[in-house]
């Protein structure tokens, strides 16, 4: 059973890792008032949405399984202060901040309509520094953190962020676009616009 658990911590962490990055790329490009992939945007903004909370499922379920986990013996303590952990303390307290940070997000969106949009909106550019955090925790924590296969994620992870920040730095994107002059038939035109 305890092999079952270790490979379904580092599973999940790989998950939320992945979907994590999904967050924080369409984050920054539902910053711009063009639509991604065609899609309209409110469409973007649910799936951020949608991929935000699978990634604080699959988060959650990556710390719990390694609480657990007899090899990784984590303690309950060590998930609330960060790098006061036994085994590698450093990449172990990345991934104890980034939960942190996560858990701060989660409860300040949760609560975003009673602490209002702009404190809001302050706690949730957290989300900005809780991708490294988390993508360092995974480099230096697991037991495979040299191999081929998490490093190949790690990269596309890094190019998907990298082309979205390279992309927002653009001067074509645009923050507050030009609305296009909307059509109005005639028929439905105030009768002194008309003659």
């Amino acid at each position: 059973m305890s092999d079952a658990l270790w490979y379904f911590a580092r599973g999940s962490g790989v998950v939320s890792l992945v979907l994590l990055t999904v967050v924080v790329a369409l984050g920054i490009g539902a910053r711009s008032g063009r639509t991604a992939f065609n899609l309209p945007r409110f469409a973007v903004n649910l799936l951020h949405r949608n991929a935000a909370l699978l990634a604080v499922v699959f988060l959650v379920l990556h710390v719990v399984s390694l609480l657990f986990d007899p090899y990784a013996q984590l303690r309950l303590f060590d998930l609330v202060l960060p790098f006061a952990g036994n085994y590698r303390p450093l990449w172990q307290g990345l991934g104890t901040l980034g939960l942190d940070l996560m858990i701060a997000i989660v409860v300040t969106s949760l609560l975003r309509h009673r602490i209002g949009a702009r404190a809001w909106r302050a706690v949730h550019w957290l989300a900005y520094l809780c991708w490294p955090v988390a993508l360092l925790h995974g480099l230096g924590a697991g037991s495979d953190n040299g191999t081929v296969w998490l490093w190949a994620i790690s990269m596309v992870c890094v190019a998907v962020v990298l082309a979205a920040v390279i992309w927002r730095l653009t001067p074509h994107f645009t923050r507050f676009p030009q609305r296009a002059e909307r059509k109005v038939a005639e028929r439905l035109r105030p009768l002194e616009e008309v003659r």
